[in-house]
């Protein structure tokens, strides 16, 4: 039997909970509409008013949000609150232009404190467990997402933090850790730091990974319930919605991550064109925030990649559900006119055995054709064997990945432990054509 953080808004029937983002939906409108100017600006230019939205439906008619409006309203040209008001700053640790700053009022962040504390309920997480949380505090929004969610639960936190990671496995003997969040990546990272310590992680007491902020394929969950002996659950989150805890795979179901509705709209749609996509169509998930005081986004474009269903799930969770991400309609690679995600190659490589979880994508243009290695791990013994061995398998691996992507490329086999970590997200694409 599922347990809930919250059953009444949990487990709302269809009608109420629709009934429910109307009438929020209608109030940010109204919020962002008074507030700020960049809203007010591209409802007039649509023509559109908050008093004419009378259905979800005509949420369609609302303009899009897009990461660039945020970096072009830098630092607080997006806030609908006043600075008085704000109690929290965050911003997005993004590689390119300006950061993304977000803000959160008070009511912000118990809500987000409450909507983490759901989170982690739903990941099977109780006040009886001792959470170490592995990922980054600071301005990313992660540690302290996380942090505040298993306060409110009444769960005991280890705010550890990355790095140093031996010191988090001594801590996660010692202290008895039950739950681990942290990236997928850093976990396998955690693996083999164990294995080179002698620690093995069924003699620890973790029965639950909590794992988000990069996507990671069904292969590579498999891999980690596997090294870390826990059964392994996705988290989606993002610090221009709120940060971690804006869905989450139930425990139950582990069969994708319930987006809760009672805060945040989702659609789907076609990242070329801006057409709504149909239940189960794979799209650009776009979020509105319809409780967020700081900072309300309307259609926000998170170019992640994902379905969404509303069929009943299991647990009795009522909310919809979005399915595990893809990649980003941004970090899509098009290699010779082929659509190519990081996690699909990645599906390929982790249920090969002897070939590590570890690679590298380098995308070149030689002779106006684009090329693409995959360089991959493979493990000592595989490594050590006779260089036909070796070549077999990189021939297999070419194939398997020609066959299921309908791409070519060259794969190098390197030694254990030459691609670079990350105790973070990894940097898993090198593309040098000048695009």
């Amino acid at each position: 039997m599922a347990s809930y953080f919250n059953e009444e808004f949990e487990t709302l029937p269809r009608p109420a909970l629709e009934a429910l983002q109307l009438k929020r939906l209608r109030d940010v409108l109204e919020r962002v509409y008074a507030a700020v100017p960049f809203y007010r600006g591209a409802l007039d230019k649509a023509g559109i008013k908050p008093a004419d939205i009378a259905s979800l439906q005509d949420l369609q008619r609302l303009p899009f949000t897009t990461k660039q409006d945020m970096r072009d309203s830098y630092p607080y040209g997006l806030f609908a609150a006043p600075m008085e008001e704000i109690v929290r700053i965050h911003a997005s640790s993004g590689t390119t232009g300006k950061p993304t700053v977000v803000g959160y009022t008070k009511k912000d962040i118990d809500t987000w404190a409450d909507l983490m504390a759901r989170t982690l309920v739903t990941a099977g997480a109780h006040k009886g467990d001792i959470i170490h949380n592995a990922y980054g505090y600071g301005l990313f929004t992660g540690g302290l997402g996380v942090h505040n969610g298993a306060e409110r639960l009444g769960a005991s936190v280890i705010p550890i933090s990355g790095g140093n990671t031996v010191r988090q496995l001594m801590i996660m003997q010692d202290f008895g850790s039950t739950v681990l969040t942290c990236t997928p990546s850093y976990s396998l990272f955690m693996a083999e730091e164990a294995k080179a310590a002698g620690i093995e992680f069924k003699n620890l007491k973790l029965r639950i990974g909590i794992f988000g902020a990069e996507p990671w394929s069904d292969a590579m969950r498999q891999e980690i319930e596997q090294q870390l002996n826990l059964t392994a659950l996705d988290i989606y989150g993002l610090s221009e919605i709120m940060g971690p805890g804006v869905a989450m795979e139930c425990f139950e179901g582990k069969n994708g991550l319930h987006i809760w509705e009672d805060h945040f709209i989702p659609e789907i749609i076609n990242p070329d064109t801006g057409e709504i996509l149909k239940e189960g169509e794979r799209g650009e998930l776009v979020i509105t925030t319809i409780t967020k005081q700081g900072i309300p986004l309307i259609r926000y474009r998170t170019r992640d990649i994902t379905s969404l269903t509303y069929e009943k799930c299991i647990c009795g969770r009522t909310h919809a559900r979005i399915a595990r991400m893809s990649g980003r309609s941004d970090d899509m690679l098009i290699i010779r006119g082929v659509n190519v995600f990081p996690s699909q190659i990645e599906s390929i490589l982790v249920r090969i055995e002897g070939v590590e979880p570890h690679y590298l994508l380098i995308v070149d243009r030689k002779e106006n054709l684009d090329t693409l290695e995959v360089q991959v791990e493979v493990d000592e013994r595989i490594f050590s064997d006779e260089i036909k061995v070796l070549q077999l398998l990189a021939r297999r691996i070419e194939k398997e990945i020609k066959d299921m992507l309908g791409v070519t490329c060259t794969v190098k086999l390197v030694e254990p432990k030459t691609i670079q970590r990350s105790e973070g997200k990894s940097k898993r694409v090198i593309d040098n054509r000048k695009l």
